[in-house]
Parts: structure tokens; sequence; C-alpha cells
């Protein structure tokens, strides 16, 4: 009821679900330590609401050592305007919180980082800790 995942987006099988109590994805959910333990130290956020779940997710992470990055067309607030604040607040002062960029501009560096063997696409079900390298 207002919250469940649409089929077009259903995880696959093995992908991480985060059902989470609050505003922000890191408390009381355990996200953290799956991610410590995948050996994840970079972050992509997107979503609604930019102002508040995107916002506080990202200054978790932040908190917690993430490097983040906000992938600025891809999140949306229910007010004009709130989104463009949040990405300011968030890269303000030297990117105190994390960097910004729109999404063709990451998809772009993500496929420049594959081509150069930075980067790899998944099989389904794989998660990351097969990337890691030795």
């Amino acid at each position: 009821p207002g919250n469940e995942l649409i089929e077009a987006l259903a995880p696959l099988p093995g992908e991480m679900v985060v059902h989470k109590p609050g505003k922000g994805a890191f408390w009381d959910t355990g996200l953290h330590e799956r991610l410590t333990a995948a050996g994840v130290t970079h972050l992509l956020f997107a979503g609604v609401t930019a102002d508040v779940c995107v916002q506080t997710s990202m200054r978790e992470a932040n908190d917690r050592g993430y490097t983040c990055l906000l992938v600025s067309d891809a999140t949306e607030s229910y007010f004009p305007g709130f989104r463009d604040i949040v990405v300011d607040m968030c890269t303000a002062q030297g990117a105190i919180v994390g960097w910004a960029a729109p999404s063709a501009d990451v998809c772009a560096r993500l496929e420049a980082a594959k081509a150069k063997g930075f980067a790899a696409v998944l099989p389904k079900g794989e998660d990351a800790t097969s990337c890691r390298q030795q």
C-alpha cells in the first residue's frame, strides 16, 4: 500500500531490497553492514523525495565514509525548486556531502570505465564481492 515495488522495477533474484522504517536508508536496516561486507565504497543516489529520503540517506552514507554521487535528474521533490536546493546543499563547500551529475554524464562515465576494464556488468544474481581485486 503506497510503497510496493512496481513490476517493471522488481528486484532480480539475489538483489538487495532495503526495508527502511524511517527517512534514511541506513537507520535500522543493516544496509551499512551489507555494503561493507560486499566491499562497496561508492554510492549513487536517486529517487523520491530529494529533500527528505534521498538527502537523508546520502548524508547518512557520507557520515559512514562512503563516496556519494547524487544523480541530479533522477531525483525529484514534491515542491518545485527543492531538488535544486538539495543538489546545492550536498555539493556545497567542495562536496561536503558528495557530488552531483546528470544521468547522461553518469552513464557515459560508467560506460567509459567499463570499456577500460574498471567496471563490469555483473550477471544476474552475482554480487560485487566476486569482482574485488585480491
